[in-house]
């Protein structure tokens, strides 16, 4: 069986990839809480400094896995992300994407600061991993949004207002659209993009600058910044957009995308979402009269 997550140290540094490169490291039930316990590891080995975190193959993370989630092919243990019959318990779905929600913030809780290497795309749920992290490297023509903000999803990390401020993500959340590394950094959401060529080193020169610094500087320094953004009350934030996150699932537009999934397949779904050809909530494609 394939391990979602890989774990190994190097030096000072740990490396911790997503593992699941034939979809893309796209999330299932088992790599959120595999992750998180990467990140406790290294978080507990005295001779590690920093972390460097990574996707195995063509793309750090996809997002959830809608082959798994959308097209209804899941067992009832996966009903808190891929939908409830009808009527919905909300606890049981808060319950599950809040725990995933905290073992991607993991990240954020270490002591010890996270680089997060973006290539090929961060998306969706993918992009809620990677801005969990410290500090984000993205190769220019990497892609990187959150596409179920136009239905069927709501960031439950929040992190896209705290990196980008209000007016920005606004943007991002009010289209769902996908932009590439280079945008990114230009608009403040990760700190630097670079040709793709050069990623690796990139990480690799910033990861071992920063793992000459003792540990307990670097465990300081991140206790203060992150309490300087969590005393504007992140975790309120945080459970907010959970609790909307379960509701787009189950309104009138989330329950007729999950059904033109099942129907069509998930990507013909996901192709009218994003390229905005369907009405969710009349069940029919825009015409353009509409």
């Amino acid at each position: 069986m394939t391990t979602p997550v890989l774990y190994e140290r190097d030096g000072r540094i740990a490396r911790i990839t997503l593992n699941r490169p034939e979809v893309l490291n796209a999330i299932d039930g088992e790599l959120p809480g595999a992750l998180a316990d990467a990140v406790a590891r290294a978080d507990a080995d005295p001779a590690v400094h920093v972390m460097v975190l990574a996707g195995a193959g063509r793309a750090f993370c996809a997002g959830y896995d809608l082959s798994r989630y959308a097209s209804g092919e899941v067992g009832d243990d996966d009903c808190g992300y891929r939908g409830q019959e009808m009527p919905w318990d909300p606890i049981q779905d808060y319950a599950f994407m809040w725990a995933n929600t905290q073992h991607f913030m993991a990240l954020w809780r270490a002591l010890k600061p996270v680089i997060c290497k973006v290539h090929g795309f961060a998306l969706a749920g993918g992009s809620d991993i990677a801005l969990c992290a410290d500090l984000t490297l993205i190769a220019e023509d990497a892609e990187i949004g959150y596409m179920p903000a136009r239905v069927w999803g709501c960031p439950t990390t929040a992190m896209w207002v705290y990196r980008l401020g209000p007016e920005k993500a606004k943007r991002m959340l009010f289209t769902g659209d996908r932009i590439t590394g280079k945008e990114a950094a230009d608009m403040g959401l990760v700190l630097k993009a670079v040709p793709a060529a050069a990623l690796d080193d990139e990480v690799e020169t910033l990861a071992g600058r920063m793992a000459s610094v003792p540990i307990n500087q670097l465990a300081m320094q991140k206790l203060v910044i992150n309490q300087a953004i969590e005393s504007t009350g992140l975790m309120n934030t945080q459970r907010l957009a959970t609790i909307f996150d379960g509701i787009t699932r189950h309104s009138p537009e989330g329950v007729n995308f999950k059904k033109r999934a099942e129907e069509v397949g998930w990507k013909q779904a996901v192709q009218e979402r994003d390229t905005g050809t369907f009405d969710w909530t009349l069940e029919r494609p825009i015409e353009d009269s509409d």
